[in-house]
């Protein structure tokens, strides 16, 4: 047996060899690539997709290697796992064996047979054999008899050493009859079979409460499934309709753009025709004036002088003519139009495009109505006055807009519109202006907005109201703080979305750190206003892995394939290539930036100080103590307690940190120009939390920056 234990201690010392550095647990179907290191067939294919090198040293093949299984080693992990499997039942035999006989009461008489009762007069434990003559002798018929107990002294009075067989209810404890009379003289009592039924009872009603609290809980929890799904259908008709809008934009912009080629082909092909009638005109005069040379050439070449003198001569009327280039352009006033619209209109987009969503300036336009559709087409403001006498119009009302023309057989098209703000419209579409949907197959063609600077001729346009500093007010400023864009504002909590489309955002008003949802990531950020968080850190060695080489003051962490000489420690990693900070927040914000070699097999999170640093599950992310935002291979993950969330990677090469204790958020940046967040967690701080950082292949490394505005 001890040769046995000592070769499977032997064999249990292998268990790091024996397991795969990619997916940490013991090789399934091990295959060997060339470089020689050994993986799992499957962790293997799924690190190769668009290249092909070792996960572990980096090596580059240039062909797709071919896998073998290798089998000696498969041997040895099947032996492993069959004796680990083994050793473990075994154990799980004796520790079962051991409890049985914990739980056996014996006779107190033979001390070998199992008891079968207990005389609480005797205050021993018989088996069947021994307990005869409580049973046939009728001396022993007063005695007490009950099933098996195991610790007959605890009914014992410490005091007078006689059976506790009443319950004070005073004290709520049990008594003897000498005690009764003694130390608690006048306390009420009872009988313990009577205390067990009240205490029963007792227990029974907190039962009751309990099931009724777990159906209001259970109620809860499927309410707020039905509000999952609620947001879910909601976010997908707000898409459907996101959808809907820029592909009406993308259509309008097409047919501007086929418009405005057309236009452009047409003075090409007029231009083209005036140039060739000019060069036909041209090319007659060359033709002239060459017959006319030639005619002379022969009259020079008379010999008979008589002859040449009654020749005549007449020069042709080209030869009067100064040959010049005729003005021939494409600058026509329909393309020069098209063209300086396209320009404004690209530098419109630009300036409105380039700044957040959240302060992008918002402009409505007035609806309209279309009066008549044909020949005959008027516009009027939706909201104005309609009577039966005399209607009361302005000039500008009055006159009549000419349509743009646009080529027979093709839609009439809208022109661009500024954005209408959803505090404006409420449930309209921004695209129809407050149309009919089929306004866009039937209507004609509106002139072009207003350029930029100029009032439009609808009526005036409305400004904001401004206080005597000649700021804008409160009521205004207001209006665009409820433009926020959240998760929680997919979906009218009261169960219905009344508009079935754009509704006004109402101000939350729920508690910093009770929002369950990340926090809008939408938007970028100033990296000076993330700046002012600013933190120093530094590397912790005594966590540092031993793969984990740490230079340039402890803030870079760099891998190597030779482990590096480190003492051994409880706070070190020994599984996971993985190092902490030296320093953990616990309360204020914080912020730090990392700078990224690759984007490969490196990992950026946080970490509690209690976080596992031994076993499998020690890596970021892959239990309840760790968060982590981690680069595999070209896929961006966000994990935490195992579970995974694919991101998009916006291949970061320095990454901004924002750590808000008292909110538990903390937000990943994308640093460039400015911060861009790409991801947050929300979490409930039980301890402090360390920056935290996984770096796997070889000579990849992280950076920790020094913040400068």
């Amino acid at each position: 047996m001890a040769e046995v234990d000592e070769n499977q201690f032997s064999l249990m010392s292998l268990e790091e060899e024996l397991t795969c550095s990619i997916c940490l647990s013991p090789f399934d179907c091990p295959v060997t690539i060339p470089c020689g290191h050994n993986f799992c067939q499957d962790c293997l294919l799924t690190t190769w997709k668009n290249s092909y090198s070792c996960p572990q040293c980096r090596t580059v093949f240039a062909t797709k290697p071919e896998l073998k299984k290798n089998t000696v080693l498969s041997t040895v992990v099947n032996t492993f796992n069959s004796r680990s499997n083994k050793g473990k039942a075994i154990q799980d035999i004796e520790e079962s064996k051991e409890k049985e006989k914990e739980d056996v009461i014996l006779c107190d008489t033979c001390m070998e047979a199992e008891a079968s009762q207990t005389c609480l007069t005797c205050m021993v434990s018989y088996c069947e054999e021994h307990l005869r003559p409580h049973r046939e002798n009728p001396n022993f018929r007063l005695h007490q008899l009950s099933q098996p107990v195991r610790d007959l002294l605890s009914r014992i009075c410490p005091d007078h050493h006689k059976l506790m067989d009443l319950f004070c209810s005073t004290h709520g404890c049990p008594i003897c009859s000498h005690c009764l009379q003694q130390t608690h003289k006048g306390c009420p009592f009872i009988s313990p079979e009577e205390q067990r039924n009240l205490k029963e009872s007792d227990l029974r009603g907190n039962l009751s409460v309990l099931d009724g609290k777990i159906t209001k809980n259970e109620n809860v929890l499927s309410l707020m499934t039905d509000m999952q799904l609620k947001l879910k259908d909601s976010a997908t008709n707000r898409r459907k309709a996101l959808v809907a809008d820029y592909q009406q934009m993308r259509d309008m912009l097409v047919r501007e753009e086929q418009d405005a080629l057309f236009a452009v082909d047409q003075e090409l092909e007029s231009g083209q025709t005036k140039v060739s009638v000019w060069k036909k005109k041209f090319a007659d005069n060359i033709d002239s004036l060459s017959k006319a040379k030639v005619d002379i050439h022969s009259l020079l070449s008379q010999s008979q002088s008589l002859a040449f003198l009654q020749s005549s001569f007449d020069m042709p009327k080209s030869a009067n003519i100064e040959p010049h280039i005729p003005k021939i352009n494409l600058d026509s006033k329909k393309v020069t139009a098209s063209q300086a619209f396209a320009a404004a209109l690209k530098k419109h987009l630009t300036d409105i495009l380039k700044q957040p969503i959240e302060t992008r300036q918002l402009t409505p336009q007035p609806e309209l109505n279309i009066a008549t559709v044909g020949s005959d087409k008027k516009e009027v403001p939706a909201s104005g006055p309609a009577s039966s006498g005399s209607q009361s119009e302005s000039d500008s009302q009055k006159q009549k807009r000419k349509p743009r023309s646009h080529s027979p057989g093709r839609p009439p098209i809208l022109p661009f519109f500024q954005p209408v703000p959803s505090y404006q419209y409420r449930g309209v579409n921004p695209l129809q202006f407050g149309h009919d949907p089929q306004w866009f197959m039937g209507a004609p063609r509106l002139p072009r907005p207003h350029s930029p600077g100029s009032q439009p001729k609808e009526g005036p346009k409305k400004r904001p109201q401004k206080n005597k500093k000649g700021n804008q007010s409160t009521e205004d400023k207001m209006g665009k703080k409820n433009l926020a864009h959240s998760t929680e504002n997919l979906l009218d909590f009261s169960g219905k979305d009344q508009h079935g489309g754009l509704t006004p955002v109402a101000e939350s008003t729920q508690k910093p750190g009770t929002v369950d949802i990340p926090p809008n990531l939408t938007s970028s950020e100033k990296r000076s206003d993330l700046l002012k968080y600013g933190t120093i850190l530094t590397l912790d060695p005594k966590t540092a892995h031993k793969r984990i080489v740490l230079s340039e003051g402890l803030t870079v962490a760099s891998v190597s394939d030779e482990h590096a000489d480190y003492p051994d420690c409880p706070e070190r990693f020994s599984v996971c290539s993985q190092v902490l900070t030296s320093k953990g927040f616990s309360r204020g914000r914080h912020y730090w930036e990392v700078r990224l070699s690759s984007n490969n097999f490196v990992g950026i999170g946080l970490a509690y100080s209690s976080v596992d640093r031994k076993g499998p599950t020690s890596r970021l992310g892959r239990n309840a103590q760790s968060w982590c935002v981690e680069w595999f291979n070209v896929k961006l993950s966000a994990w935490f307690n195992s579970s995974e969330t694919v991101l998009e990677n916006p291949n970061s090469k320095r990454v901004g940190v924002l750590l808000d204790c008292d909110n538990g958020t903390a937000t990943f940046y994308n640093v460039a120009d400015r911060a861009y967040p790409f991801h947050s967690f929300v979490f409930p701080f039980a301890e402090a939390v360390y920056p935290a950082f996984w770096i796997f292949s070889s000579g990849s490394s992280v950076t920790l920056c020094k913040l400068q505005l």
